[in-house]
């Protein structure tokens, strides 16, 4: 992670208020609201963070979802997917015998892996989560 998306995940994760703005992110990290925007970008486009509707204010207002950590991890998937492309062109490139055949069909099985887990581990912290 960047580091300004890792301050603005800070931000969020240790603010007291039910959401907050760019503005007031900038205050608190001691830098411009515009230095905030991409990071804000960032942690919005991998779910961590959603907008709030704020009645009469002229500023966006964001807060932390209470489901971010599998959220992100649903749609880091996007990102296991390229690095199993990646593993299988790069095997498809090499010969068997070559190491680098041997660490990239390594990385292909462990993705491969964490695809077939991902969904249940998932489901299961879901039902942890939500027992009284």
């Amino acid at each position: 992670m960047q580091r300004m998306h890792a301050r603005t995940l800070a931000a969020f994760l240790f603010t007291d208020a039910e959401a907050i703005t760019m503005g007031e992110i900038g205050e608190r990290l001691g830098v411009s609201a515009g230095s905030v925007s991409g990071a804000v970008k960032g942690l919005l486009s991998v779910g961590l963070i959603e907008r709030l509707p704020a009645p009469g204010s002229r500023r966006e207002h964001y807060h932390m979802r209470d489901d971010a950590w599998p959220r992100l991890f649903s749609t880091q998937n996007t990102v296991v997917h390229a690095m199993l492309q990646a593993a299988e062109t790069g095997i498809a490139t090499t010969e068997p015998d070559d190491p680098a055949h041997l660490r990239l069909a390594r990385m292909r099985d462990f993705y491969q892996f964490l695809l077939r887990e991902l969904p249940d581990l998932l489901r299961r912290w879901e039902q942890e989560h939500s027992r009284p």
